[in-house]
């Protein structure tokens, strides 16, 4: 078991790998999620309504765990 002496630090590592894994899953499932557009019916293009819905969790998630993170890096 790891321990950190800084109070906070556990907390930021979580909150940037966290972000990875969720990055990580986004660039994977989206091509998918087209795929299964485009092999169904492509008439109405709904992956148009869930990429960019999902891009913006992403990016909020970004914001959180990297640029307006809580914990004081001394």
């Amino acid at each position: 078991m790891t321990n950190f002496t800084k109070h906070g630090s556990t907390a930021t590592v979580n909150a940037k790998k966290g972000f990875r894994i969720h990055f990580l899953i986004f660039i994977l499932v989206t091509p998918i999620i087209w795929l299964v557009w485009y092999l169904t019916d492509t008439t109405y293009p709904w992956p148009l309504w869930s990429t960019p819905a999902w891009a913006i969790g992403v990016l909020f998630h970004y914001l959180g765990a990297f640029v307006f993170n809580k914990s004081k890096n001394n």
